[in-house]
């Protein structure tokens, strides 16, 4: 079953120098039934004006991804670490017993676009930490190519929960077929473009649920950009963070 939410149904957050949209319940958007997605929390859609950012605030017991679709974000922490982070790059910040950081577009001329999510991890108040890698486009070109995944398998960032999750970019004739267990979730984030999956038609911003799916196939792109998270078959309303 895939349970589709349109673009339109995320909750918006507009402060100016910040448009976010919200797929899930977040600050002052809050629907009890959009409260997350198995280990999923947040998926927030967000677009940050020219020299502005989040100041220094502080984390902790999350497992934070942040994926950049245009533009520059400048990120540094408590830890010490940190970048500027473009798109094809992929930042986890895990939260653990207590992070400060920042972020901030890097650029003074034009808007930094990008996702943050958020995964609530297995345990609580390990040692925080910081990863990062870079995907090229041909690595995700016409498939689905794994960014994060609980043992850092083919080169992905590792992730402290059972949470697997994918990135790709299809166009015109590219396919690709997702398999999945049958005793699975997925959630389906399409970040730009569209997208036929399983012959129901995505555009940018849209999501679905997905219960009881051995298969995802993706079709019929249109300079489409999609995240594909592979979740414990868990149903939690999770407490607004």
């Amino acid at each position: 079953m895939i349970e589709q939410r349109l673009s339109a149904q995320r909750g918006l957050g507009d402060h100016g120098w910040l448009h976010s949209r919200h797929t899930f319940s977040f600050a002052n958007y809050w629907d009890p039934k959009q409260t997350g997605f198995s280990d999923l929390l947040v998926i927030n859609d967000d677009q940050v004006a020219p020299g502005r950012g989040f100041g220094a605030h502080p984390h902790s017991n999350m497992e934070i991804i942040s994926y950049v679709l245009e533009g520059a974000l400048e990120h540094k922490d408590s830890m010490g670490t940190g970048s500027v982070i473009v798109p094809g790059d992929v930042q986890l910040m895990s939260a653990g017993s207590g992070v400060t950081h920042s972020e901030f577009n890097h650029s003074k001329a034009e808007n930094v676009h990008f996702l943050q999510i958020w995964i609530v991890p297995a345990e609580r108040g390990t040692q925080p930490g910081y990863q990062q890698i870079s995907v090229a486009e041909g690595d995700k070109r016409g498939q689905l190519r794994l960014i994060v995944s609980p043992e850092g398998d083919a080169g992905s960032l590792s992730i402290r929960q059972d949470i697997r999750i994918y990135a790709g970019l299809f166009d015109g004739a590219e396919q690709q077929t997702l398999a999945l267990d049958a005793d699975r979730y997925a959630y389906i984030h399409v970040a730009r473009g569209s997208i036929e999956v399983n012959g129901v038609v995505f555009n940018a911003g849209d999501g679905a649920r997905v219960r009881n799916e051995t298969a995802l196939q993706f079709a019929n792109g249109k300079d489409a950009e999609v995240l594909v998270f592979d979740l414990r078959p868990l149903e939690v309303n999770h407490p607004q963070r």
